[in-house]
């Protein structure tokens, strides 16, 4: 059963928060976070991709980028911007975007939940993710952005949701994205028991989003606890900070490809070679958003195709039957000659955020074709990592995402 608990939460400044909220780190690059500084100075990115308050020519894991994070986050306590909670506390997140809400708990999920299976993943991880996310935690002592997460159903979570969210959110502010986010303090005590043993009776939570951070947060719990053999088990340090949404509320956006060139062949030996796996209609100017799974979008050469998987060919595997890996068995390893869709600078991933349109406008700009995918479902999600096994990468985009800087936690 899943130990989630409340925590000393270090969080902004009421009229801060809005300013400070900021979309998780990997969404955006080096280029765009700096950018986005420029807009809002206080934005929570300056912490979380220090690298953009330092000069000069600066690799991935300079030790000078977590130093900097972790002076700036003690400058920001500092200066008043954040402030820190008197006693643990369990919080609400509600984010609303285009007429749809979906509303968390804020807690900290035990590091051996994570190791023993109560916490299930469906997603492999990097380790230069791992170690970049794994040195700024070290550095700063604290875990700055929340895991995304996913439960069963849970009628009874939802009513006590429903009613601490009766009372006057904490924070209450629209980011410049639309997404509306409001956040409500748990004061009441024993509601705050109720939701202790509530959370406690749920057999598994699921990472919906956020893998890297919770190998990272797991990477420094089990090295500070080699580093303390004396361990209780109840140290910040074996705990990482989460928000946990009933998976009813939660929406997946498809995770669509764009690659770089055909492997050498032309257009037209291209499409016969899909004709052996898909059936095929021309759709000439007209956009392609697959309506169920099994059919995909191809952009190629200023047209649109709808592809269709041959029934021969589908499977009943949680994995193997994603179109995600339909796409990349069938099509992007033994056509296009792209084996390891992590590492191959011959793909590049559009998260269905950005629409269809980006899809043409990568073809037109660097690259030769696109895929557009439909949405993995929060049923295949669990149904995966129900089984132990992984999707392949980029496989889900969650929207709307966490914000980072609304609640930290020290370690």
């Amino acid at each position: 059963m899943a130990n989630v608990r409340p925590f000393l939460c270090v969080r902004p400044a009421q009229d801060m928060a809005a300013r400070v909220a900021a979309l998780p780190y990997d969404v955006y690059s080096e280029a765009e976070a700096r950018k986005e500084i420029e807009r809002e100075p206080l934005s929570f990115l300056r912490i979380d991709r220090a690298e953009t308050q330092l000069s000069g020519e600066i690799s991935p894991g300079d030790p000078r980028i977590y130093r900097k994070a972790a002076f700036l986050l003690r400058e920001a306590i500092e200066k008043g911007v954040f402030v820190e909670e008197t006693e643990p506390r369990y919080f609400l997140y509600e984010l609303t975007w285009e007429g749809r809400s979906q509303t968390g708990v804020v807690g900290c999920v035990s590091v051996d939940d994570y190791l023993d299976g109560t916490v299930r993943r469906h997603e492999s991880t990097r380790t230069d993710k791992e170690e970049d996310r794994t040195s700024h935690v070290k550095e700063c002592r604290a875990q700055t952005g929340p895991i995304f997460m996913a439960c069963d159903v849970c009628p009874s979570l939802k009513e006590l949701m429903g009613r601490v969210k009766q009372r006057p959110a904490l924070y209450d502010f629209t980011a410049p994205d639309g997404v509306g986010h409001r956040v409500w303090r748990v004061e009441d005590r024993k509601e705050a028991e109720e939701m202790k043993g509530i959370l406690s009776s749920l057999p598994a939570l699921y990472i919906a989003d956020g893998h890297h951070r919770a190998a990272s947060a797991v990477r420094v719990a089990e090295s500070l606890r080699r580093e303390h053999p004396d361990y209780t088990g109840e140290e910040d340090f074996n705990y990482f900070l989460s928000v946990i949404f009933c998976r009813d509320e939660l929406q997946i956006l498809p995770y669509n490809r764009v690659v770089r060139d055909l492997n050498g062949l032309t257009p037209g030996d291209f499409l016969c070679r899909l004709e052996e796996r898909f059936q095929i209609t021309g759709c000439g100017g007209r956009q392609v958003s697959p309506a169920q799974r099994g059919e995909m979008g191809l952009y190629l050469c200023g047209d649109w195709y709808h592809l269709r998987v041959r029934e021969e060919f589908r499977s009943a595997d949680p994995v193997e039957g994603l179109d995600v890996s339909y796409l990349q068995k069938e099509v992007l390893t033994p056509i296009l000659g792209i084996g390891d869709p992590r590492t191959d600078q011959r793909i590049d991933f559009v998260g269905g955020i950005r629409g269809l349109d980006e899809l043409e406008r990568r073809c037109r700009a660097d690259m030769t074709a696109a895929f557009s995918l439909h949405a993995t479902s929060m049923e295949e999600l669990f149904a995966v990592a129900d089984a132990g096994q992984m999707m392949p990468p980029k496989s889900t985009w969650f929207e709307p995402k966490l914000r980072s800087g609304l609640f930290i936690h020290r370690i």
